[in-house]
């Protein structure tokens, strides 16, 4: 019997086009013997399932479709949305209440892994380098001078929740820090400034499988841009992706090994990207990616077909780990 699986796209934040392109995706390998899959976009309005033209809207209630042949109801849900409400615990707790399974970390995991702040001090605590930081949870008392007495430049100015490098600013002196501080402001109510880390951007998915922690292999990130920003994550040939990463073995163990003890240590569930810098002697945490992008130029896919893993294999492996679990 085919299961009934929701595939949630969309989202209230600037990555919600980014969303709808790696639910397409998935819409399109999944495998349709196993599973009715069926594309709810979620905004700020309305969520609605598209049957042809028409717009059906889910009943929020008990989370239902209704259709002319009855009420859908859903075995999972199958959470591709970045940003709020799909990666910061709203979502999941929605679905932890009506008792349905999801395929992303708990609402817990999920609420205080999307701040950066405080996952970067959890991660320390498990003894593993991050960059310095200043952190500003209040507008009104930011300030720049705070930056320039703590840190050295250049610094990333960044929203302290949210991905794809949207309302980040890479700042090479003081004079630039008021009008970066100012755009990350635009996109979040707490703002994260970080000290640069020069080297290698390398990064890991990690998914636990049958009771097995798996980390995929890694692969290495270079911007042809001055950072790996929105433009150079989401179009072609702006950045080199390579997977898997050309580095020795030592340190593809060390990118590995920090992967899968985060993933234990943070009580991650579902498939999770960790990303790191190496600066020539040790892995700097950079940040973890709980719903990491499945469109056809994601990290993600590409790692498991390098381990000979299809993308509707992968589908599989998620919505089993959220079933299961």
């Amino acid at each position: 019997m085919k299961l009934n699986i929701a595939l949630l796209a969309g989202g209230f934040s600037g990555e919600s086009v980014i969303s709808v392109q790696s639910a397409a995706v998935i819409a399109k390998n999944i495998n349709r013997d196993k599973y009715n899959v069926f594309l709810i976009e979620v905004n700020e309005h309305k969520w609605f399932w598209k049957d042809g033209n028409n717009e059906v809207e889910i009943n929020r209630h008990q989370f239902s479709l209704p259709t002319e042949s009855g009420s859908v109801r859903f075995d999972a849900a199958f959470i591709m949305i970045h940003g709020t409400p799909g990666e910061n615990g709203l979502l999941q707790s929605y679905f932890e209440l009506l008792g349905i399974p999801h395929t992303t970390c708990s609402a817990m995991v999920s609420n205080v892994t999307f701040n950066k702040y405080y996952t970067l001090q959890l991660v320390k605590s498990f003894g593993i380098e991050t960059s310095r930081s200043v952190y500003f949870n209040r507008k009104e008392t930011a300030n720049p001078f705070e930056v320039s007495k703590n840190l050295s430049f250049p610094v990333f100015v960044k929203p302290n929740s949210g991905g794809s490098s949207i309302g980040m600013s890479k700042v090479k002196n003081a004079n630039e820090l008021e009008a970066a501080i100012e755009k990350a402001f635009h996109e979040d109510n707490e703002v994260l400034v970080e000290e640069f880390t020069s080297g290698d951007e390398l990064t890991c998915g990690v998914i636990r499988h049958r009771g097995e922690l798996q980390a995929f292999p890694v692969t290495l990130v270079r911007s042809k841009k001055d950072f790996f920003d929105f433009e150079a994550k989401y179009t072609q040939g702006m950045a080199d992706e390579i997977t898997p990463a050309p580095v020795d073995k030592q340190l593809t163990d060390e990118i590995t090994a920090a992967s899968k003890m985060l993933y234990e240590k943070l009580n991650c569930s579902g498939v999770v990207r960790f990303d790191f810098i190496h600066n020539g002697k040790r892995p700097v945490f950079l940040e973890v990616n709980t719903v990491p992008g499945m469109s056809s130029a994601s990290i993600v896919p590409q790692q498991a077909r390098a381990a000979g893993i299809s993308e509707s294999e992968l589908y599989d492996m998620i919505i089993e780990n959220a079933i299961n679990r």
